[in-house]
């Protein structure tokens, strides 16, 4: 999808804002590959932040000695790499974690666990430039979710009147067109819109 925003609007550089539900890894790389700069928020889902224990981010990455630190200071060395689900994860875990005096806070396990994707360091980056905009979130809500609240009231809070994806794209499409000449003609005036299409 950034690529063919990217196509449409000719820019060589582009920012794209995403919700949370749409966060993909292997969206952001491939973004990322062909100049894109995805600002999508990864989901919340670490169990152990959940429990009230650390997450993964608390964890401080060390790339030239390819280690973490622990937040008690131990060192979580590079044990194994495998592949889950298509994407190669490098295991990382220190020898010290069974006389840890904090391993409560930390894992119920015998030692703390912290996997890598092999191109972690592109979400690192995407991070880093949300950190640094931390309204572009609100902004992009306050910019895109009325459209969507909008269209949704204009469909009587339902679902599609059609099945099949073809089908609702086609309907999405409609209801969309329907929205953007509503707001031209709210902008610029019937009179000026009809003289601009007829050009």
């Amino acid at each position: 999808m950034g690529r063919q925003a990217k196509d449409a609007t000719g820019a060589g550089a582009l920012t794209v804002l995403a919700d949370r539900g749409y966060f993909s890894g292997e969206e952001v790389l491939a973004c990322d590959e062909i100049g894109i700069s995805a600002i999508v928020p990864k989901p919340l889902t670490s169990g152990a932040k959940a429990d009230g224990r650390w997450g993964k981010q608390d964890f401080t990455y060390d790339a030239p000695s390819d280690t973490y630190r622990c937040p008690a200071g131990e060192t979580l060395t590079w044990r194994f790499s495998s592949v889950e689900k298509d994407l190669t994860l490098h295991t990382y875990w220190a020898d010290g974690c069974g006389a840890c005096l904090v391993k409560d806070q930390c894992t119920t396990g015998k030692q703390r666990r912290i996997k890598r994707w092999e191109h972690e360091v592109v979400i690192e980056a995407m991070q880093r430039r949300l950190d640094r905009m931390p309204d572009a979130m609100r902004i992009r809500r306050r910019t895109v979710e009325h459209v969507f609240g909008t269209i949704k009231d204009w469909m009587g809070r339902s679902h599609f009147l059609t099945r099949h994806l073809p089908n609702v794209g086609t309907e999405m499409s409609l209801h969309v067109l329907a929205y953007n000449l509503k707001r031209a003609i709210a902008i610029l005036g019937a009179a000026t819109l009809m003289k601009a299409m007829r050009a």
